[in-house]
């Protein structure tokens, strides 16, 4: 399995500081330890990038949904509009069209329920004979 992003730049820190601390006179894998620091600086360059790029994903999804109130209020008030408009109102077209039951469709409301502690019978299962 291979190793997470993580995993990865704790390696490579530990790698780096361990060298720093430890030898940074000697030389291996024909590089010094200034020379590994500068092949390994990629690697933390992208880290620092994609850091960037999720602040800016976000700055703008905060960006976004602060816009999106904005639009929602103002949306609000053209549906208010269309409602107290006598050529149009919560009849017309219009207001259906914009994603809305028109009033003339809406269902009652008024539904039969039981009544409290009384349960509502069972239909018997036929009897065979």
């Amino acid at each position: 399995m291979a190793n997470s992003p993580r995993d990865n730049e704790e390696k490579l820190n530990r790698i780096l500081n361990a060298w720093k601390t430890l030898a940074a006179d000697k030389s291996f894998a024909g590089m010094t330890v200034s020379q590994f620091e500068t092949a390994i600086t990629p690697s933390f360059a992208a880290r620092d990038q994609l850091e960037t790029l999720d602040d800016q994903r976000t700055h703008l999804m905060n960006s976004r949904n602060d816009a999106d109130e904005t639009s929602l209020t103002k949306a609000a008030a053209v549906v208010a509009g269309v409602q107290a408009d006598p050529s149009f109102g919560p009849n017309s077209s219009l207001y259906e069209a914009m994603g809305y039951i028109r009033k003339s469709e809406r269902s009652s409301g008024l539904t039969r329920g039981t009544p409290p502690g009384n349960p509502t019978p069972q239909p018997t299962p036929p009897t065979r004979p």
